[in-house]
């Protein structure tokens, strides 16, 4: 294999390549980038034998051929050429070696047999369908952070993704838990993804899903089986193993029955919430909100640092009722509303409490209370 690619193309497909790549692996050839020029193109593919990402880009290839090399080194060097420089990659002459030159630089790596690269991709998944590349970035932001990182309880590691009737019309769901709170949004059913089984993303996969999405192209094909989905943008297809196991029935822990209902400006509570848990020092961060008709009473009382107070005039004219919360869970929810409103729906301090957008009923968050 030799080849010649401009050093900024290089780096850029290297970065999303070796960021699935394990820092320590067991098995040799997962740490390294696989390479396969052909004609005027030419592939990267890495893996951790659960994500699987191929990305072909074009390339003045002299003589055809593949190898591996370590991903992480590869990256660190293309990182620090100088911009615009072209790099020039040959093993013509010693399989064993991969020698990478650009200027007056010249870098000989380790290579390993293509042969030991696993294949993971390029079977046909049986459920097809496109997504606009806004629809999916959307059900990854608004629920990613809602994904548990309890290893106990693997099924809540990722992100369901699910296709729900809704009023009658068929949307494509995604919810993702952790026990504290949730979080639930839809976007428009697409064609073909009607019939597609129940899903759950990984948490590392849904990270290395999102950089791809923020800057790859219009539309994404998705195709679906019951063990895995993969998602194709210009020139990648990534790959990923889905959760074994069974997301709980998350409808049930959605109270129906809340009647309290308080509206606030949204940036102005997450001003709030944030300078008041300041003076916190536990874990939790636990906020209090005391509720009385158009007043908002947010505080925090530390046995270390002592205590604070903040009052926000509010939309509110049920009874009085004080119920208290991770203030660190509120902010992650108020960041992902994009309206000038944000509404709780409340029934006692014990009760789950709803948390919406004003200015968008596809979303929906579910907080648990807790003591304060």
């Amino acid at each position: 294999m030799k080849l010649t690619i401009e050093r900024g193309l290089l780096m850029k497909v290297l970065g999303h390549v070796q960021s699935v790549v394990e820092r320590r692996n067991t098995i040799p050839v997962l740490s390294n980038v696989k390479f396969d020029a052909q004609s005027e193109s030419l592939s990267l593919n890495s893996t951790d034998m659960d994500i699987d990402i191929v990305e072909t880009v074009p390339a003045a290839v002299e003589t055809s051929g593949s190898t591996t090399a370590p991903a992480h080194t590869l990256f660190d060097i293309v990182r620090q050429l100088p911009e615009g420089s072209q790099v020039e990659l040959d093993n013509t002459e010693d399989s064993q070696n991969l020698v990478l030159n650009s200027g007056r630089s010249k870098f000989t790596l380790s290579c390993l047999p293509t042969e030991d690269f696993p294949v993971l991709s390029g079977d046909e998944l049986p459920h097809n369908f496109e997504l606009p590349a806004k629809a999916l970035r959307t059900l990854i932001d608004r629920t990613k952070f809602a994904i548990s990182t309890e290893e106990t309880r693997y099924y809540l590691n990722g992100i369901y993704i699910h296709v729900s009737d809704v009023d009658g019309t068929t949307k494509l769901r995604a919810v993702a838990t952790d026990g504290h709170r949730l979080a639930k949004v839809e976007v428009d059913c697409p064609q073909g993804a009607e019939s597609m089984p129940g899903v759950i993303v990984p948490r590392k996969a849904v990270t290395e899903l999102r950089k791809l999405a923020e800057e790859f192209g219009e539309n994404i094909r998705v195709s679906v089986s019951d063990t895995r989905i993969r998602f194709s943008f210009d020139g990648v297809v990534f790959t990923t193993k889905l959760i074994d196991g069974t997301f709980p029935d998350y409808g049930r822990v959605i109270p129906t029955g809340n009647d309290k209902v308080l509206e606030v400006n949204t940036s102005d509570f997450s001003e709030a919430v944030s300078r008041v848990s300041a003076i916190s020092s536990d874990k939790s961060r636990a906020i209090k909100l005391g509720l009385t008709s158009g007043n908002l009473l947010l505080s925090v009382i530390s046995t270390e640092n002592g205590s604070a107070v903040e009052e926000l005039g509010v939309d509110y004219s049920a009874d009085g009722v004080e119920i208290g919360f991770n203030s660190r869970y509120l902010l992650d929810i108020t960041q992902q509303i994009e309206g000038d409103l944000a509404r709780f729906t409340l029934a006692d301090s014990a009760s789950p409490t709803l948390v919406q957008d004003t200015s968008d009923d596809t979303t929906l968050y579910v907080l648990m209370p807790m003591r304060v």
